[in-house]
């Protein structure tokens, strides 16, 4: 039975696995049955990666082995799944969790934790809720975003802003974030408009087929209703693991006039996750619901900066960060 919980990328829906003998065989094929009428992005996987999946079932078929052992079986799904690169695709099992995190490992960090802290936000900083907020002392606000998985309210938000209202401008940090609550992602991004606005589109699965999916249905972001709205430049900082709700904070942030997105192209993860149970009691994760951009372009494998960044070795070395020294001198421009 289906179950979609639509508030957030990170909580998933339900589709219980086929009763089956759970032979290696038989979990490896329904392994590959349930993505085959489940999973979301074939036709852009198989437009951008050439995806093949019925030359994926038999190329991993063929190394299933009767005398294997669980561990064995268990690397030959996880490199099945591997094929999709999608970071929301994952099979667990009690001694291992198969991933894809291509979307960030193949790529520079582009942020240093201990600089962050030791260099801008020191020990004087204030929290509220999942936001980290200070006013540098060139006077500009910086609020830094670790997770959307720590609940954020609209009441917490206004108190950061309310704190930075006589800043020059405004940075939010969100390198490094791997998601969360999608509603916390929201509830932030809704302090920087002004009327209700599209920031996207929704599809989702309708059938067994590869393309069988619903028409796109718009997505609108409100603005706060209360507290305070952010009405000067604001920088958002980005790199290759924002992923999953803050890919999609990202996305909605573009689409304020007020906003520029600085740093790398965001890791992704688009697709909203449900979960299945194989025979023989793992579970595996995959996407099954699908998030567009305002212009109905998938943010599958990330959203590109307006400014493009790279950290300065000089100033690593120096204790710097190039992402925050390059926002905090264009918002004084």
């Amino acid at each position: 039975m289906w179950l979609a919980i639509l508030c957030t990328p990170c909580l998933v829906g339900c589709v219980k696995g086929d009763d089956a003998t759970s032979t290696r065989q038989n979990n490896l094929e329904t392994l590959w049955r349930l993505i085959d009428e489940h999973y979301c992005f074939f036709e852009y996987k198989e437009k951008e990666l050439g995806l093949d999946w019925n030359a994926v079932h038999a190329k991993y078929l063929s190394q299933v082995k009767a005398g294997m052992t669980n561990q064995q079986l268990f690397e030959v799904m996880g490199n099945m799944l591997a094929e999709l690169k999608d970071g929301h695709v994952n099979l667990s099992a009690a001694f291992d969790y198969a991933r894809n995190w291509s979307y960030f490992e193949d790529y520079p960090a582009n942020y240093n934790d201990s600089i962050v802290k030791g260099t801008y936000l020191g020990t004087d900083y204030k929290i509220a809720a999942g936001l980290y907020y200070k006013i540098l002392d060139d006077n500009i606000g910086y609020i830094r975003v670790p997770s959307f998985a720590t609940g954020i309210g609209h009441g917490n938000v206004s108190v950061a802003l309310y704190e930075m209202g006589l800043c020059n401008g405004l940075i939010i940090d969100v390198r490094n974030n791997g998601g969360g609550e999608m509603d916390n992602a929201k509830t932030l991004a809704s302090h920087f408009i002004n009327e209700r606005t599209l920031v996207g589109y929704t599809s989702h699965k309708t059938g067994k087929g590869h393309y069988d999916l619903s028409e796109p249905k718009a997505e609108y972001m409100n603005p706060a209703g209360d507290g305070v709205r952010w009405q000067k430049k604001c920088v958002v900082l980005t790199n290759r693991q924002c992923y999953s709700a803050t890919n999609d904070f990202v996305k909605c942030m573009k689409t304020s006039p007020l906003v520029t997105i600085m740093g790398d192209q965001t890791g992704g993860g688009s697709g909203m996750p449900f979960t299945s149970e194989l025979p023989n009691g793992w579970s595996v994760r995959y996407s099954a619901v699908i998030f567009y951009d305002r212009d109905m372009q998938h943010t599958e494998f990330g959203i590109k900066p307006d400014i493009s960044l790279t950290m300065s070795g000089k100033d690593t070395g120096e204790k710097k960060d190039t992402y925050i020294e390059y926002a905090r001198e264009w918002l004084k421009k």
